[in-house]
Order: C-alpha cells, then structure tokens, then sequence
C-alpha cells in the first residue's frame, strides 16, 4: 500500500471510530438504564423489614436538554421491580435561561415509582431554580411531589414501618439545616439519611450516625476514561464519585449515578436506578 493510501485509510477510519464513539456517548449511554442491585444491611433493623425493598432514583433533569420521556420509561421499568420503600434524592428538574418545564415535569410525576411502604424526597440544588437562590422554584416543586402522595423530607425526620428517615435539604440550597434534621436522630432505630450532595458527609453534622447516607448530585462524572476518575465532579471531595464508600464511623454512603443527564451525553457511565434489599446489620 501506498504511503498516501495508507494515511488516507488510516484518517477515515480514525474519523469513523470517532463518529461512531460520539454516536455511542450521545444516543446510547445516556438511555442505556442500568438497575444496580445490593444489600443493604441496616443496624437495628426489625424481622419484618428483612428481605425488603428499598429503590434510590436520583437526579431527573427534567427540562430542555434531553427528551423527559426517557424518564416515563425508565419508572415504568422501575415498576417491575415493586418495591417496599423509594426514595428521589433530589434534582427533578434543570433550568433553561431561567425557566422551568413545569408541564414536562408534571407529565414525568404522574408516573413516578411509589414503595409499598413508603416514598419519600428531599430536594437538589437544581430544584432551587437558576444560581440555586429561587426560594419559589424549590416550594412549587416540594408541593407538586407532596401532590403526588410523596412525604418531601426538608431537615425533617420520618419513619415508615418502623425504618426512620432523615432527609437533609440541599447543601447549596438556601435551607441547609443539618442540625435541624439531626436534633431526633436515635441511634437505637433503623436508620437511613437522604443527603444529595455528599460532601456534606465530610462535615461535623452526623451526631455519631452510623449507616447509610443515600446521595446523588455527581451523576458520577458522566464521562469517565476506563481505569481513570472522572475528570469532572461538582463536589469538593473527589473521592466522592459514584458507588458505595465506606466513610468512618460506620458510616456507609452511596452515591447513585443519576438518571437523569446535565447535558446529553455520557462515558462508561451509565443512567442507573438503585435496588437495595435490606438485611441486618
């Protein structure tokens, strides 16, 4: 082969590998859902909760940048799954210039998974509007979940079927108040926290917690070059990227990896949604 042929081969199939790859991180990854199973053993744990179901979906977006649909979808499949507990650890919506998709997300709530046991949510930075400082955006929000049967858990603290809940408001919301949802944590209940942005787990709010601490916020970086972190990660803490992490005192976090997309396009990072089954611990 001639040395102008092989270069002239070489660069089309560089360029096609390249197409292909781009085709793949913006049409394929981004809707290519993942259920992601584990245990979840929790200390104090009643008999009747062993075996039980707890689903994590995170981080929505619904808003101009990828078709909502996709999420309709996605909870229809969650649906199969019948879980005991759900809970949404923030961000239901992304702004555009300023706007909301209120009518997009209403069309997305009317199809939201529930627990048989229970459903609960806290709140995300998005859910704060533009610059994370509209009080209004996060109350309309709150409200359309609470219209759809959800308990919205904002530094407040709720049990169903004997598992307590504490659901902290956003870290750069305008109402972090982690004492607040902490003043009636009892370490001799079951326990759960839903936290959406984990560098909160890295301040000195815990009161000795010791269990899981369920977040989103990451979306795990979204893109991430196989055996590399990720190079982009909205936490101060970067070790805080995806999965679960073992965290002193006994403290276990999670952190789902969205379902939802910023921006349509992902790398070896799949969309997921959480399965746990509970166990003792």
């Amino acid at each position: 082969m001639k040395r102008r042929t092989f270069i002239k081969n070489t660069f089309l199939g560089l360029t096609g590998t390249g197409m292909l790859g781009g085709l793949y991180t913006w049409q394929i990854e981004p809707f290519w859902l993942e259920f992601v199973q584990m245990k979840m053993p929790v200390k104090n744990l009643s008999d009747l909760l062993v075996g039980k179901t707890l689903m994590q979906i995170s981080d929505i977006h619904v808003g101009k940048r990828f078709d909502h649909r996709f999420i309709i979808d996605a909870f229809k499949e969650a649906m199969a799954f019948e879980p005991d507990f759900v809970v949404y650890t923030g961000d239901y919506v992304s702004t555009h210039q300023g706007e909301v998709q209120y009518k997009e997300l209403d069309e997305v709530l009317q199809h939201l998974v529930k627990g048989k046991l229970g459903t609960l949510a806290i709140l995300g930075n998005h859910d704060y509007g533009r610059n994370w400082a509209q009080q209004e955006v996060s109350d309309i929000i709150a409200q359309r979940l609470a219209d759809q049967g959800i308990t919205v858990l904002r530094n407040e603290q709720k049990a169903f079927s004997g598992l307590t809940f504490t659901g902290f408001d956003d870290y750069w919301g305008l109402n972090f108040d982690p004492e607040k949802a902490m003043q009636q944590y009892d370490p001799t209940k079951a326990n759960v926290v839903l936290c959406h942005n984990p560098d909160v787990c890295d301040l000195n709010v815990w009161k000795n917690h010791q269990g899981w601490i369920l977040a989103g916020h990451t979306h795990g970086g979204q893109c991430k070059p196989p055996f590399l972190p990720p190079p982009m990660l909205p936490v101060k803490n970067k070790r805080y990227s995806a999965g679960k992490i073992k965290l002193d005192n006994e403290k276990t976090l999670y952190i789902n990896r969205a379902l939802g997309h910023l921006w349509q396009v992902r790398f070896n990072v799949r969309p997921e949604v959480t399965v746990f089954t509970l166990e003792k611990g």
